[in-house]
This record gives C-alpha cells, sequence and structure tokens, in this order.
C-alpha cells in the first residue's frame, strides 16, 4: 500500500482514540447535557471528540508522509 495512505490510516487511528478518550473526559465532567448524534453527555462529546481527532490524524498522518517522501528524495 502507499505510504501516504498508510501514515494517514494509522495516525487516523490513533488521534482518533485519543480524542474519543479526552472527548469522554471532558463530556463526563463538563457538558453533561450536550447533545450530538442522538446521544448525550460524555458519549456525544467522546463521538465528537473520535471524530475530530480522527481527521486531525488523517490531515497530519499524510502530512508526514508528504514530508518524508521529500526528504528521502533528497538525500538520493
Amino acid at each position: 500500500m502507499n505510504r501516504k495512505v498508510m501514515y494517514g490510516l494509522g495516525g487516523g487511528v490513533i488521534l482518533s482514540l485519543i480524542g474519543l478518550f479526552i472527548g469522554m473526559n471532558i463530556g463526563g465532567n463538563y457538558f453533561t447535557s450536550f447533545e450530538f448524534m442522538g446521544a448525550r453527555g460524555y458519549e456525544a462529546v467522546g463521538y465528537l471528540g473520535g471524530i475530530i481527532g480522527g481527521i486531525i490524524g488523517i490531515i497530519l498522518g499524510v502530512w508526514l508522509a508528504i514530508l518524508g517522501s521529500r526528504k528521502i528524495r533528497k538525500s538520493n
């Protein structure tokens, strides 16, 4: 598989899980009445954190793969 795709998927999964746990922590402590996608409180903010974390992870993973491929080309 292409390196950009693999880094994008890996970054998306890792940051999605991190965003999920951070969102659940914030939602359980501060946004108990927040509603999103039919869920409320820590579940809703956890969903939102997972989605945002996944998007940011995919973008950062692809960006790092592009930077890495440029450095490899310059060294050859």
